[in-house]
């Protein structure tokens, strides 16, 4: 006798399972997300971190207080707000830190030992909203270590059927951390006895306006502020600094005023960008590499990571000072278990996210800015000149392409690497690696019909070449 289908899963069409991503949540505000599915979702929240609704992940204990914190965008307010009521009926304290940069609320993480809640969609446009999530010590939660069962203990709660609240509620308690985290960075990379500086930073509307001050006002540095206003609305341009239209102003700004050099964060300032005193891009790659040397003057031999997108610069730069290279997939919950697994003392991305272990194993485009400072203001150099030491190749920048059958297009792409004698690896997609070093990884999208194709070769007639010929594959 045959046996009867399953059961449809509760709630299997409710909009959550459309908004929880594999790190975060992320979705349009009033439609996707709204105060009572906050609510609901910090009940959850609340529940998991004190161990109420399932077993933690192995050491971490059970906690009874949750740092909030929120971002400059309209509706923050409201829905960390909804956030923490839900937490306290789960019975469990908060702090509510207020206004924050993402890496300032993993600061508040690891300093408070706390699990963590930030209200942002980064830099999303200002119709969406989110929160990206932690254990205590800023330990990321994803969907395999936490972040399911939440969204499907919220669903039930929003359909009716989910757990009663606490008997006695939490309490909430407001507490501001900025100049905690200022401090704190200032002790990691000191900046006082660097050469004067002249340098523009574009906060894109976003939270740097807020965190920028505080870190570096009093040091070596003339800052030339470009959008610090705080405003969620996005009035100059989107606070997504990968997106090259969106550096303009500040590539303007910095050959106009004629300044050493350009910082742009994105809108919750937990990513920077770099551009030379020439107003020229300086790779997030060359930036990993500079980083890294500097980590390992200070503990010489140690693990540095770096995704799989980074150039090969890093891990031959890396090498060539005496630590050891570790090569990840891409996404920060991957880079911070790797640190804990190997030890690493920093990871760095293609993206402009950058992982300190003396951070928490966290990422902050802060620090990360800081770096680049001391290293420019320690020599005299200019920063075209400095930064060409860790550049060593062409790179083609990430390229999607709209398919309809992934699995159909990288078996073409498998076919072309094995006619061409190239090595083919699947830690994250295909990484295809040509005899003369050059390589491509082409990279399916989680969320959309998207393949995302990376390129790196000799010189830009080589890239050219190697783009256009995986392209032509992808795209017939």
């Amino acid at each position: 006798m045959s046996r009867p289908d399953p059961a449809p899963q509760a709630g299997a069409d409710h909009p959550l399972r459309e908004i929880v991503k594999a790190y975060d949540i992320r979705g349009l505000v009033g439609s996707q997300l709204t105060a009572d599915t906050c609510r609901a979702l910090g009940l959850a929240f609340g529940r998991f971190v004190s161990g109420q609704a399932a077993p933690l992940p192995d050491g971490i204990a059970p906690a009874t207080s949750v740092v909030i914190a929120h971002d400059m965008r309209e509706s923050s307010p409201e829905l960390s707000g909804a956030f923490a009521e839900g937490v306290t009926a789960a019975g469990v304290d908060v702090v509510a830190a207020g206004l924050a940069s993402t890496d300032m609320l993993y600061f508040a993480s690891g300093e408070l030992n706390l699990p963590g809640a930030m209200f942002t969609a980064s830099h999303n446009p200002a119709s969406y909203n989110g929160i990206k999530t932690c254990l205590a010590g800023a330990v990321p939660i994803s969907l395999d270590t936490g972040l399911a069962g939440i969204r499907d203990e919220a669903i039930a709660t929003l359909t009716g059927t989910g757990p009663a609240v606490a008997e006695v509620p939490g309490s909430v308690s407001e507490r501001d951390l900025r100049g905690d985290y200022a401090t704190f960075l200032r002790k990691l990379v000191d900046l006082s006895g660097i050469r004067p500086l002249h340098l523009v930073i574009d906060a894109g509307n976003g939270m740097a306006g807020y965190t920028v001050p505080a870190v570096l006002d009093g040091l070596p540095l003339r800052i030339d502020p470009l959008y610090f206003d705080l405003d969620g609305s996005f009035p100059n341009h989107e606070a997504n600094p990968l997106d090259p239209a969106n550096l303009v102003d500040l590539q303007a700004r910095v050959r106009e005023v004629g300044a050493d050099l350009g910082l742009a964060f994105d809108g919750d300032a937990d990513r920077c960008f770099v551009v030379d005193e020439n107003g020229d891009p300086v790779s997030p790659s060359a930036i990993t590499a500079l980083v890294a040397v500097r980590e390992l003057e200070k503990a010489p031999g140690a693990s540095i990571l770096h995704n799989l997108i980074t150039s090969r610069a890093v891990p031959e730069i890396v090498t060539e000072h005496g630590g050891a290279a570790v090569r990840t997939r891409v996404g920060h919950s991957y880079i911070k278990a790797e640190m804990a697994r190997t030890g690493a003392v920093f990871g760095g991305e293609h993206s402009a996210h950058y992982y300190f272990a003396d951070f928490f194993r966290a990422d902050t485009g802060m620090l990360a800015a800081m770096h680049v400072l001391a290293a420019l203001g320690s020599q005299d150099r200019p920063l075209s000149e400095l930064a060409a030491e860790y550049e060593r190749y062409s790179a083609s920048g990430e390229i999607n392409s709209t398919v309809t059958d992934t699995a159909a297009v990288l078996e073409r792409i498998r076919a072309w690497a094995a006619e061409r004698g190239a090595d083919v690896d699947e830690l994250d997609g295909l990484t295809v690696t040509l005899p003369d070093g050059s390589w491509v990884n082409v990279r399916p999208s989680n969320t959309e019909p998207l393949l995302r194709l990376n390129a790196e070769a000799a010189d830009p007639e080589a890239l050219a070449a190697l783009r256009d010929e995986v392209l032509a594959i992808i795209r017939r």
